[in-house]
């Protein structure tokens, strides 16, 4: 028998924003390999555009995800699989985001001075959020 990878659900919590945070850096990573190839406008347009459309992403969708995830998790007995951080449902629609986005990336059907904001944003937005799982593992822990 195959035991599952457990820990205890506040652990859950730090590693659920690591993920989060880790996801944000590398997308905004990804972005900033297309800044060399923006004019300065583009470019200024890519970072404050990406960093204020994150901050609208965050406040109005994935606050609310990670809240949800959370008080999820808070109400796990003492230790739960590892891979509980989001709902089984959420895992569909991540791989589908991965493969939209590596699509966008290497199809070249949109161009860059666009995919960058998009990128900076999502990235922002992920990282901000995390944020929530690390207040809550220091209320809860």
């Amino acid at each position: 028998m195959i035991a599952k990878p457990a820990v205890h659900k506040h652990k859950l919590l730090i590693l659920s924003g690591i993920v989060w945070s880790a996801t944000g850096i590398f997308l905004n990573i990804l972005a900033s390999r297309w800044f060399p190839e923006l004019s300065s406008t583009e470019l200024y347009l890519a970072i404050g555009g990406g960093i204020l459309l994150g901050g609208f992403i965050a406040w109005f969708g994935f606050n609310k995800v990670a809240l949800k995830n959370i008080y999820r998790i808070l109400d796990y007995d003492k230790h739960v699989c590892v891979f509980a951080f989001q709902e089984w449902k959420s895992y569909i629609l991540i791989a589908f985001m991965m493969g939209l986005g590596i699509f966008m990336r290497t199809s070249g059907l949109i161009p860059k001075n666009l995919l960058a904001p998009m990128y900076v944003g999502i990235g922002t937005a992920l990282f901000l959020s995390s944020f929530l799982y690390y207040s809550h593992y220091r209320k809860n822990a």
